[in-house]
């Protein structure tokens, strides 16, 4: 089966996850309907990529908030 078959896809955008375990061609379509609405920032990413994006943008620290210390 061809990946782009598989549902596996995620749409972000700038707000984030809009949508994930899909086949391409419904987050093609997805991207394209949010592009009509003016959303900014539109990807097509895995579903594993769009995890890896969310667990980051938690981790950050949001505006007036100080960075986590790491540690060495």
């Amino acid at each position: 089966m061809s990946e782009l078959r598989e549902h596996r896809w995620s749409v972000i955008s700038e707000r984030g996850g809009e949508a994930s375990a899909l086949v391409y061609e419904e987050a093609a379509r997805l991207r394209r309907q949010l592009a009509d609405e003016k959303l900014s920032g539109l990807c097509i990413v895995t579903d594993e990529a769009a995890g890896r994006l969310q667990t980051q943008r938690e981790s950050e620290p949001t505006p007036g908030q100080s960075a986590p210390v790491l540690s060495r």
